[in-house]
């Protein structure tokens, strides 16, 4: 192979390694599926037709499910994910958001999106959140009401009420499928080896099926 051809080919490389790196740009000013072709809710929706510009209303663009809260986890923590699937107006715009809200005392376990960076906005309460970058540094504080905190792409982070009032917070995603991964339930949810979790962790077989009960008690004969 010439050089400049080797050139060529690792460049075209980084290209596609580069554009694949997020959600790809807009052809066109918007794209509301159309649900002639199949449910926005269970279908592929990169994959479904748009509707006709002309057929587009001002209610494809607006979203009224965040004005409560969802229903709350054993962890104190309600969230409402928002993604084209529940609001078509979103699809194609390289977007997402959630309502998340916090109990007193509640929290949002460490976890991270690997497809987004993550904003999040303070609307009311206080909360200890951060991250950890791949140092293993922690960058963390509590956020007060109208503070504004961002979370890289990637990187482990995790949100707790720290005040006396629930908390609520409105998460912002660069990403229209920012995908979610929780450690303990990426950990003792996902059937790793049980030998290697006592190696990795230091913990006994009774811990671990303690842990798997809790985090994924289908898996737990």
């Amino acid at each position: 192979m010439s050089p400049i051809l080797a050139i060529l080919v690792v460049a075209f490389f980084l290209y596609c390694v580069t554009t694949s790196a997020s959600d790809p740009d807009p052809i066109q000013d918007f794209c509301i599926p159309n649900p002639k072709f199949g449910s926005t809710k269970t279908a592929h929706l990169g994959s479904l037709p748009c509707k006709n510009s002309s057929e587009a209303t001002t209610d494809d663009f607006v979203f009224s499910g965040m004005k409560g809260a969802g229903n709350f986890s054993d962890t104190g923590l309600a969230a409402i994910s928002v993604n084209p699937a529940i609001f078509p107006g979103i699809n194609t715009l390289g977007m997402s958001f959630v309502r998340a809200d916090l109990k007193v005392g509640g929290y949002n376990p460490p976890h991270f999106h690997p497809r987004a960076t993550e904003i999040a906005y303070v609307v009311q309460g206080s909360v200890y959140a951060g991250f950890v970058d791949s140092t293993n540094r922690v960058f963390a504080r509590v956020i007060e009401q109208g503070e504004v905190i961002v979370f890289p792409r990637g990187l482990l982070h995790f949100l707790m009420n720290v005040g006396d009032k629930p908390t609520t917070i409105f998460g912002s995603f660069n990403s229209q499928n920012p995908g979610l991964q929780k450690i303990p339930t990426a950990i003792f949810g996902s059937g790793i080896h049980e030998e290697l979790l006592e190696k990795a962790f230091g913990l006994s077989p009774k811990q671990i099926e303690a842990m798997r009960r809790r985090f994924n008690p289908k898996r737990v004969k």
